[in-house]
C-alpha cells in the first residue's frame, strides 16, 4: 500500500460564527485526491500536533481577532519544529499587512499605503495628502474578512472601532467598483487559476458576506508577471498562494494584498478542480 501522509488542517473553534464547512470539504477533497490523510484540528487548541506529516492552517479563521494567539500558535510551530506550510516564518510575515511596503521597495506595484500609529482626524489628514486622495479606506494591519474596513470619504467622521489605533490608509481604488478585485491562485510556484470578485452595488466590499460573487477571470501576462513578483518577496516559496490586485484610474493592476495563510482558493473554479493543489501539498510533505 502506497505511503499515505496524515495532514491536519488548522480549523475555528465550534462556536466560530462563520459557515467554513463548504470550503473545507473542497480542499479535503483535493488533498486526499493526492493520497493524503486529513484530519482537523482547531487552531486555538490544537493539542499534540507532533504525530502529523504537515500542519495546514488552511482554516485558521478569525486569527486577526485573537493576535496574541495566533502569534502564540506560530512561536509554538516554530519552537517544536513542526511541519508546517506555508512555512511559520511565510505565515508570520504575511500576517501583518506592513508587508505591503516590503513589496513597493522591491519595486513591486502595490495599492499606495500610507500607516498611522494611532489614527485621529490629523493623521487621517496627513494620509490624505501623502496619499493625494480624498476617499480613502483604513483597515487594521493585521485583519481578514474585512473585519474593522471602513470606507471614509471627505468630511466622514472616523469610525469609532478606527480612533486611535494603529491603521493602514489606502485611497479608494477605482478599479473595485469599476472592474472588482482579481484573484490568481499559484500552487508550488504554478499558476492555476483566477477569479474576479464583484462588490454588491453600493458596496466596496468583494467578501460574500457583504454581497459579493465571484467569476472566472482570464489573468492577463501582466497579472500573472505581477502575482509572481509579489510572491518572489516572501520569506520563503510559498505552498499555496492568492495574489489579490485592483486596478487604478487608469487600469494599471496593483496588489492589494497576498493570502498565505488561510485564503480561500475557489477550487471549484479551477480547471482540475484542486488537483495541483492537491499535489504541491503532498510534495511538500
Amino acid at each position: 500500500m502506497p505511503f499515505q501522509p496524515r495532514v491536519a488542517i488548522l480549523v475555528p473553534a465550534p462556536d466560530y460564527p462563520e459557515n467554513w464547512q463548504p470550503a473545507f470539504a473542497r480542499k479535503a477533497t483535493a488533498l486526499t485526491g493526492a493520497g493524503l490523510i486529513v484530519e482537523q484540528r482547531v487552531w486555538t487548541d490544537p493539542g499534540d500536533l507532533s504525530g502529523y506529516d504537515l500542519i495546514l492552517p488552511l482554516f485558521a479563521w478569525g486569527y486577526q481577532r485573537d493576535v496574541a494567539a495566533w502569534y502564540a500558535l506560530l512561536d509554538r510551530l516554530e519552537g517544536e519544529a513542526l511541519p508546517v506550510a506555508n512555512p511559520v516564518p511565510v505565515l508570520r510575515w504575511n500576517s501583518d499587512k506592513a508587508y505591503l511596503s516590503e513589496l513597493g521597495a522591491k519595486g513591486v506595484a502595490v495599492v499606495p499605503t500610507a500607516e498611522v500609529a494611532a489614527l485621529d482626524e490629523a493623521s487621517l489628514a496627513d494620509a490624505r495628502l501623502q496619499l493625494g486622495a480624498d476617499e480613502v479606506v483604513v483597515k487594521p494591519a493585521i485583519s481578514g474578512g474585512a473585519d474593522g474596513t471602513h470606507r471614509i470619504a471627505a468630511g466622514d467622521a472616523i469610525p469609532a472601532d478606527a480612533l486611535g489605533q494603529r491603521r493602514l490608509v489606502q485611497p479608494l481604488m477605482p478599479g473595485i467598483l469599476a472592474e472588482g478585485e482579481f484573484s490568481l491562485f499559484f500552487f508550488a510556484g504554478q499558476f492555476s487559476h483566477a477569479i474576479v470578485k464583484l462588490p454588491a452595488a453600493g458596496d466596496f466590499r468583494v467578501q460574500e458576506q457583504f454581497g459579493g460573487r465571484e467569476t472566472v477571470w482570464e489573468a492577463s501576462a501582466d497579472a500573472q508577471s505581477l502575482a509572481t513578483a509579489a510572491l518572489a518577496a516572501a520569506p520563503a516559496p510559498p505552498v499555496y498562494a492568492r495574489v489579490d490586485m485592483v486596478g487604478d484610474a487608469a487600469g494599471k493592476l496593483h496588489i492589494m494584498e497576498l493570502e498565505l495563510i488561510e485564503p480561500s482558493l475557489f477550487l471549484h473554479h479551477a480547471p482540475d478542480k484542486g488537483a495541483a493543489f492537491g499535489t504541491a501539498v503532498y510534495a511538500a510533505i
